[in-house]
């Protein structure tokens, strides 16, 4: 696929994330995330509670509940239980991942993240690309996917 035309995918398929993580309850931030594969959506997530759990993702002094899960787990997780496989595919992530959800993204197989907001640690993009995955950010304000962390 000719370099214009991925970057018209990836512009338009992070804006689906951003939209995605609006039914994220989390107020501190919210993410999504989509995985994609043959450009079809096979997955999506974002960050929140388990099913089951009350839709609080703070606590009183508004830090992260420890069992939140991450738009990235959420998204792994659901295309586990489908029919689907993330082999290949190419996940897209409004912040990028923390290192337990790219330990996750390298073991489900998927070869290309795009992320649109760089979270204060790298540590996870690194370990991605040490892992051989193409990471690339995203300046949706410039519409400019810079490859260079």
């Amino acid at each position: 696929m000719d370099t214009e035309k991925q970057q018209l995918l990836d512009n338009r398929y992070l804006r689906m994330a951003m939209i995605w993580a609006e039914n994220s309850y989390c107020k501190r931030r919210k993410v999504g995330a989509l995985i994609v594969k043959d450009k079809m959506i096979i997955s999506d997530g974002y960050n929140g509670t388990p099913a089951g759990f009350e839709n609080i993702c703070e606590d009183e002094n508004y830090l992260t509940k420890p069992y939140v899960l991450h738009a990235e787990a959420n998204a792994i997780t659901k295309v586990a239980c489908s029919h689907n496989s993330s082999m290949g595919a190419t996940m897209y992530v409004t912040t990028s991942p923390c290192m337990e959800c790219s330990k996750l993204i390298i073991q489900a197989g998927i070869k290309r993240v795009v992320f649109s907001d760089k979270y204060h640690n790298m540590d996870g993009c690194e370990i991605l690309e040490r892992a051989g995955i193409d990471v690339a950010f995203v300046d949706l304000t410039e519409n400019i996917i810079i490859n260079e962390l």
